[in-house]
């Protein structure tokens, strides 16, 4: 038992140095190009996909890209503030490779976990605003988030909560599935990545936030093809699987077009969000 657990924690430790060291490539071949880009970011957000970023991405001034080892990272100026925002992909592997990759190469002031989520609480409307005072996983592990605000006055402004959000490993699609997990666990929303964030900023000893916006609420259900576009890597995967649901399932389109628009509200509403965030930190 000893043994397999020094192997683990071997096997995690090495893993993380690779991230680490390919982070370090990535952000000092760019550095070497421009080198206010090796300061120190104010914030860094971790976003899982480019329709959760979009919003914020066209709020930047100054905003360069850079790409490699599977992260895109946006980076600009935010009302004076220095933010770097990278896209890890869906689910928990890839947000904790992306924020590795985010604090070694941009050593971020705060990282916040941000993107949508899936309401557990009939309170929850679509478009609301959830702030993460404690997230926890299936396992129950969990852990709590310092907000800085008074979570009472917090909550009193309209569309916006304070509150527990669970972190899974697929989309929870059904109503009855949003109630149970909501009850069980306490939770008002569910995401895919905030967990995987967490851990890294506590073990890298970095300040984290956590903000989502609610894009369908617990009595919603989503299509079936929802996880199956969302788990696929490249532009040409998600567009694979996007015809490949059109020709099963016709209705797909009408489903899909539905989802889009409402994701593209979802960020601008989070945008708009962390904008004001960002102005008190």
């Amino acid at each position: 038992m000893f043994l397999r657990h020094l192997l683990q924690s071997w096997l995690h430790h090495a893993a993380g140095k690779k991230v680490q060291e390919a982070a370090r490539q990535q952000f000092s071949e760019k550095a070497g190009q421009d080198e206010e880009e090796a300061k120190p970011c104010d914030l860094g957000a971790v976003f899982a996909l480019a329709i959760e970023s979009g919003g914020l991405e066209d709020l930047l001034d100054d905003a360069t890209t850079t790409r490699g080892h599977g992260f895109v990272v946006r980076q600009g100026k935010l009302r004076d503030r220095q933010v770097a925002l990278i896209r890890s992909g869906a689910g928990r592997q890839a947000a904790a490779r992306a924020t590795e990759a985010l604090i070694e190469g941009h050593r971020p002031g705060l990282v916040l976990s941000a993107g949508f989520a899936g309401g557990l609480n009939s309170d929850l409307k679509r478009h609301d605003i959830l702030m993460v005072d404690h997230v926890v996983d299936p396992a129950g592990e969990q852990f709590s988030i310092d907000l800085k605000v008074d979570p009472t006055s917090l909550s009193q402004v309209s569309g916006v909560h304070v509150g527990r959000l669970l972190t899974v490993d697929n989309v929870i699609r059904l109503p009855d599935e949003k109630r149970s997990l909501g009850r069980r666990y306490n939770a008002l929303a569910v995401d895919m990545e905030t967990f995987a964030v967490a851990e890294v900023c506590r073990r890298r000893q970095v300040r984290l936030l956590a903000v989502r916006v609610i894009n369908d609420t617990v009595d919603e259900e989503l299509p079936p093809d929802v996880e199956r576009l969302l788990t696929q890597k490249t532009g040409p995967a998600r567009l694979g699987a996007a015809a490949g649901a059109a020709w099963r399932r016709p209705a797909s389109i009408k489903d899909m077009w539905k989802l889009k628009e409402n994701a593209l509200l979802a960020s601008d509403r989070l945008a708009r969000f962390v904008t004001q965030m960002i102005e008190q930190l």
